[in-house]
């Protein structure tokens, strides 16, 4: 009966070493982030056909949400206003820079998701396209404010398809900003409501090198100074990941 015991013993002993030791831990791919698209509305006040592409916005976010579609409206370019003593005006010089990068040559115009210039009757058809497609990244955001002094940022990023190399950029946005608007028909409504304004680039023009790679989760912190002429009851982030393939995923939070 000993005998019998310790045979067993050896068999189940030699069932198991004919297993790699490699082989014995089953790795599994991260499951795809849903993707988020990156609208930049390259407007202006000074645009009489840029309300228009504000509906096409309103519209989208309406249908998909604005998570998944990540409007950021910047001012600058030529019909951009950058405010006098009387008047607020929305330019900067960050949205100037933005738009002559670009090589942009009209306005409104869209880039989705950094793949070429397009004219607002067509975002609806690119944002669709490019919401279909896997995103490499999962990201995801967070901000809090410290009363009205600073905003505290982060970004928390997870690599889902292979390995990625490019830039991680994160913006301030406004809600809410009533100013002037040259209108379609030709009017000047000093009331127009302006959304998702581009205010503020929190880690450069540019933003900075991002590596990544699959099943790795990689995170960032940062704090924002609040300007006095935001409302803070308005604020919201935007962070994205970009390379020379256009942008690979994009997330919004808001206070």
């Amino acid at each position: 009966m000993r005998y019998i015991t310790i045979c067993l013993l050896a068999l189940l002993l030699n069932a198991c070493d004919h297993i790699d030791r490699e082989d014995r831990l089953i790795y599994e791919k991260p499951v795809t982030s849903k993707r988020a698209v990156l609208l930049e509305d390259f407007t202006g006040q000074r645009c009489i056909n840029c309300p228009k592409g504000t509906e096409v916005i309103e519209q989208l976010m309406a249908e998909y949400g604005d998570t998944a579609v990540v409007a950021v409206g910047i001012h600058g370019g030529p019909l951009g206003f950058s405010g006098n003593a009387t008047t607020l005006g929305l330019a900067t010089e960050t949205g100037d820079e933005y738009y002559y990068h670009w090589n942009l040559e009209y306005q409104p115009v869209g880039l989705v998701n950094r793949h070429g210039a397009v004219n607002y009757p067509e975002w609806a058809a690119a944002v669709k396209e490019e919401l279909s497609k896997p995103a490499p990244i999962a990201l995801s955001a967070k901000v809090t404010a410290d009363t009205d002094k600073a905003l505290h940022i982060s970004i928390k990023a997870t690599g889902t398809d292979g390995a990625i190399s490019g830039k991680l950029q994160v913006w301030v946005l406004e809600d809410g900003i009533i100013a002037l608007q040259l209108m379609p028909d030709g009017t000047t409504n000093a009331d127009y409501v302006h959304n998702h304004v581009f205010r503020q680039a929190v880690n450069g023009t540019w933003g900075e090198e991002f590596t990544i790679k699959e099943g790795e989760t990689n995170t960032r912190e940062y704090t924002q100074a609040i300007d006095p002429d935001w409302n803070i009851k308005n604020i919201s982030i935007v962070a994205f990941v970009y390379n020379d393939s256009g942008v690979l995923q994009a997330t919004k939070d808001h206070l």
